[in-house]
């Protein structure tokens, strides 16, 4: 219960410090910035810039250094009672992206009670100095007293130089830029020191614990249940001294003073939030395992049969802990597990800077002055007249290409004509004397209107100039001009010319009408700006 409220009040923590910083860190370090390249790694830079090499060089990164505080317990045979507290301090450098490497020192205090009776104890020098076990051959281990139980406990104090190698789980993010959330894991090796002590008896008094002991054995209302009242009694009958030593592995073990030296590892799991370039928090669980049994100063697994046996498993100790973390260094970028590595390649991918991109080549295989993307004809002879769409100019519009027509310009009345774009025209002759015909020419042509600053024919106007088309058609000897009104500005001139040329190119290239027939003309102010007449001559 007390471990679930602290967790509540660190987490209440966190997200009160989050919103305390307003300042993110939305910066991103420029891969051409020389400031955090490195001497080292200029070389690999240059290459990169002179494009001989794909990679730029590791920036120069801050290190990071913090504290933390947190819960310390020991995970033993002994039942820890509350967690208390514990201190660390860490300098930490990242390899790259990924892995980063940490030096950390720990500094914890932990206690433990066990709330059942223990009766076989004869093995534990340290208690059954004061307290009388029975033993294997029926006797106890003060003779003349009759056997006694005990509730284990303990005072653990511990200290721990830890070298780490962290990776980052998050960082890595193919749709964000950055993240102000940072997740981790990790592992490393280390020494532990340790010194465990018991309470034995009153260090006041100097009597043992046994009235108590006895009493809570004996009364059924607390023999094998009511946890909590037990612990409660235990604790307000005992003192607050730990004054025993512990049983420990005596010379069998490497000392430093009175703490018992081991090898440990520790696995990692946290989780960091940045409040500002320089400056994050996180949250961490670490699990350090030492070969060691004597943690929580018991190694002896209760047995019916009087000395007891050594327990299988070695203790632990977690440590779980809020920190406070500052980035140092100057002229560097923050630690790459704050950065997502693929921040260069996108940002090169939507602006490139670095990728050397040839210039466009427009190619013109048949020579005709129109490049092959937009030649509707690519095999086109050479020295031959084209059109804007690449094709064999027809400028009479007798479906004979100019380059083999040999009557260039065939009147509409000769047509149609042979292969060689000759016409068959009335013989002279027979015509000398022709009847006056009088004829007059459409003057109802419509007018077109255009979208404003459109200069393509859509699709509501090509059934006009289809009418127009007709028209032409049924009367070959009239003649029309394409009137546009622009405005005075040479924007607006320009406009109505395309507009009247591409009315001109709809009825010559796609209705075949003779191209000597049609006039245009742009008269600045003399009618709407968007409409189009059109007038026989």
């Amino acid at each position: 219960m007390q471990t679930k409220k602290y967790t509540l009040l660190m987490t209440m923590f966190i997200l009160f410090m989050g919103s305390a910083f307003a300042q993110k860190s939305t910066a991103v370090y420029d891969v051409y910035d020389t400031i955090v390249v490195t001497r080292k790694g200029m070389p690999q830079q240059n290459e990169f810039w002179n494009n001989t090499y794909n990679y730029p060089s590791k920036p120069r990164n801050m290190w990071e250094v913090g504290v933390s505080g947190g819960l310390f317990n020991v995970l033993g045979d002994v039942s820890t009672v509350t967690p208390t507290l514990g201190f660390s301090a860490h300098v930490r450098k990242s390899l790259g992206h990924l892995f980063s490497v940490r030096m950390q020192y720990l500094y914890g205090t932990a206690k433990g009670l066990n709330w059942k009776a223990a009766g076989n104890f004869a093995n534990n020098e340290a208690l059954s100095q004061y307290y009388s076990a029975p033993t294997s051959n029926g006797s106890t281990t003060i003779p003349g007293r009759a056997a006694e139980v005990v509730y284990y406990n303990y005072k653990n104090r511990t200290q721990d130089l830890s070298l780490q190698l962290l990776m980052a789980v998050n960082n890595i993010n193919f749709y964000k830029q950055k993240s102000n959330w940072n997740v981790y894991i990790g592992g490393g090796f280390g020494a532990t020191a340790y010194e465990t002590k018991i309470n034995a008896r009153n260090e006041s008094t100097g009597n043992t614990y046994s009235a108590l002991y006895t009493d809570l054995y004996n009364n059924t209302d607390f023999k094998y249940k009511n946890r909590r009242d037990i612990i409660k009694k235990l604790k307000a009958g005992m003192d607050k001294t730990y004054e025993e030593a512990a049983e420990n592995y005596g010379e069998r073990k490497p000392k430093i003073g009175n703490q018992t030296l081991d090898f440990s590892a520790t696995a990692i799991v946290g989780i960091s939030y940045r409040l500002a370039k320089r400056i994050n928090i996180s949250l961490e669980d670490r699990q350090t395992f030492v070969k060691d049994d004597l943690l929580d100063g018991q190694q002896w697994q209760e047995h019916p049969y009087g000395d007891g046996v050594l327990t299988t498993g070695f203790d632990s100790y977690n440590y779980f802990s809020l920190g406070l973390n500052f980035n140092l260094g100057s002229k560097s970028v923050e630690p790459l597990w704050w950065l997502n590595p693929l921040d260069y390649v996108y940002s090169e991918l939507n602006k490139p800077r670095h990728q050397q991109i040839p210039k466009p080549t427009y190619e013109d295989a048949d020579g005709d002055g129109v490049i092959d993307q937009l030649d509707r004809e690519p095999n086109t002879p050479s020295g031959v007249g084209v059109d804007t769409h690449g094709v064999t100019r027809d400028s009479d519009g007798d479906g004979v290409p100019d380059n083999l027509d040999k009557q260039l310009v065939t009147p509409t009345e000769c047509q149609p004509v042979d292969a060689d774009g000759v016409g068959k025209c009335p013989d002279p002759e027979c015509c000398k004397n022709p009847p006056v015909v009088v004829s007059e020419c459409p003057a109802d042509y419509p007018s077109l209107t255009f979208k404003s600053k459109t200069t393509g024919i859509g699709a509501d106007l090509k059934p006009l100039l289809l009418n127009v088309a007709t028209k032409l058609k049924a009367n070959p000897k009239c003649n029309i001009t394409i009137n546009g009104y622009p405005e005075a500005s040479k924007a607006a001139q320009a406009v109505c010319q395309k507009r009247v040329d591409a009315v001109k190119v709809f009825l010559v290239e796609k209705e075949g009408i003779s191209a000597d027939r049609i006039s245009t003309n742009c008269e600045i102010g003399g009618g709407d700006k968007d409409t189009i007449d059109i007038k026989s001559n």
